[in-house]
């Protein structure tokens, strides 16, 4: 096995754009993918997230395409000759910076296209010609239905994070791709994990493939802390905020069931004073870029996601995930603590417990062939009362404090118009009491005046 990028017999252009990353030996996977592609030959890859599967298939890729690449400005020199398949808007994304980045001192053009933001952009960039187009089945067949993308020069198929896909539902897409493309083709499919559904799309797909797997199927990360806490279902927020605040937690990726959820549980975050956010795919693509943008950049501490941002969240030094949720798919679950642990470093990975979780806990555990470390946090045990952590006593506070404001304000105005209403009656009853007017005595007392006097008066 090759120690060095050089030796696996990439060309200067690809070692030096690589070298410039800081990369300086290629990963296990790397190393056994790289010369097979370069040969030609179909390959079934498997490998644990966070160990440079895209550029495991990258490289190898645009070296081929190199060979005949042209600086020609004409589009009619740049037909899409690799096509890259991704579950998600964000892997899709993250696919396309790395093909940018490793090709940049190659005459080759790439795309990025995928769902949530506007097409005629994406249109205008096929039409100026692409070599290399990363995309998502769904706005891939959209381009196709308008006829701004045409798939019969294709050379090279990538299928990356396939069984995601098949767990999305993508499999009509993926066939209905596959019946446009060359016959005659190379083909990459690389997963993190295999089930018997991958396997038999391998089956109709791959010629002859070679199988790379550098680590057993399924298999989570050792680089990996993983932990479990039992809690009651209705005190995992307070636990979370509890741990995050405790723990001074600065960047934490936590994984809701569902897209309601997340929302909800970020929200309640923020209230406590924790910056939080969400990501899923009702979302728009601005709002989900901004989120994660601002969680790299250290704005947000806390991203809350569904299993959409499992794929493709490509976060360096990534210290902390929490299920706050467990996943009903357990092979989602190796996904998700996927998202620390990469690249050599260590994390963490925390998952919360009800006792409605257990049957998903055990699922988990079957998968990866070993009882996860449980450990109660003091005062958070299942049936047992907590202090309010840190960041909930904090926002309690805040609002004991609106609402004693509150309730002043409202006592002040109750009062007023209590007094107001006093003297509104007060007044009533004055008028009631008063006299008439000193005029309308004086007039009165001149009618009975000349009326006693006309009845006295004697007969003439």
């Amino acid at each position: 096995m090759s120690h060095s990028f050089a030796g696996l017999g990439l060309s200067a252009e690809l070692t030096r754009a690589v070298s410039e990353q800081g990369y300086a030996h290629p990963t296990p996977v790397q190393a056994q993918a790289i010369p097979v592609i370069l040969s030609g030959r179909d390959v079934l890859a498997g490998a644990q997230t966070g160990t440079g599967k895209t550029a495991g298939f990258a490289l190898p890729l645009l070296q081929r395409l190199a060979a005949h690449g042209s600086a020609s400005a004409s589009p009619a020199r740049h037909p899409v000759r690799a096509l890259i398949l991704t579950p998600t808007r964000e892997l899709a994304a993250q696919v396309g910076e790395s093909v940018r980045t490793y090709g940049r001192y190659l005459p080759l053009r790439s795309a990025v296209i995928y769902g949530g933001v506007n097409i005629n952009p994406q249109v205008q960039a096929l039409q100026r010609g692409v070599d290399v187009l990363v995309a998502t089945p769904g706005r891939l067949l959209d381009h196709v239905q308008q006829k701004s993308v045409h798939l019969g020069q294709v050379q090279i198929l990538v299928l990356d994070e396939a069984d995601r896909m098949l767990d999305m539902g993508f499999i009509r897409d993926i066939r209905r791709i596959l019946a446009l493309l060359p016959a005659k083709r190379q083909n990459l499919l690389f997963s993190a994990t295999f089930s018997e559904d991958i396997r038999k799309l391998a089956d109709s797909v791959l010629h002859d493939p070679v199988h790379v797997e550098v680590a057993r199927r399924n298999a989570d990360s050792e680089l990996v802390t993983q932990r479990v806490h039992p809690v009651d279902q209705a005190r995992k927020r307070e636990l979370l905020a509890h741990l995050v605040a405790a723990g001074n937690w600065q960047q934490v990726l936590v994984f809701c069931r569902t897209k309601h959820g997340a929302n909800r549980l970020a929200q309640q975050l923020s209230r406590e004073g924790l910056e939080a956010d969400a990501i899923h795919g009702n979302r728009s693509q601005p709002q989900r870029v901004r989120a994660l943008k601002g969680f790299k950049e250290g704005l947000v501490r806390v991203l809350v996601a569904t299993d959409v941002a499992s794929r493709g969240l490509d976060i360096e030094e990534l210290p902390h995930v929490v299920n706050f949720d467990l996943p009903h798919v357990p092979e989602d679950y190796v996904h998700r603590i996927g998202r620390t642990g990469r690249a050599g470093i260590s994390g963490e990975a925390i998952s919360l417990v009800s006792t409605e979780d257990q049957p998903l806990l055990a699922s988990i555990e079957k998968l990866l062939g070993r009882r996860l470390e449980r450990h109660s946090v003091p005062g958070f045990e299942p049936g047992k009362a907590l202090p309010a952590s840190p960041a909930a006593a904090r926002a309690r506070s805040a609002g004991e404090r609106k609402g004693a404001a509150q309730r002043t304000r409202d006592r002040r105005t109750s009062t007023a118009q209590d007094r107001t209403g006093r003297r509104s009656q007060s007044a009533k009853r004055q008028d009631h009491r008063q006299p008439a007017p000193r005029n309308h005595r004086r007039g009165n007392r001149k009618q009975v005046a000349a009326l006693l006097g006309s009845s006295t008066r004697p007969t003439q």
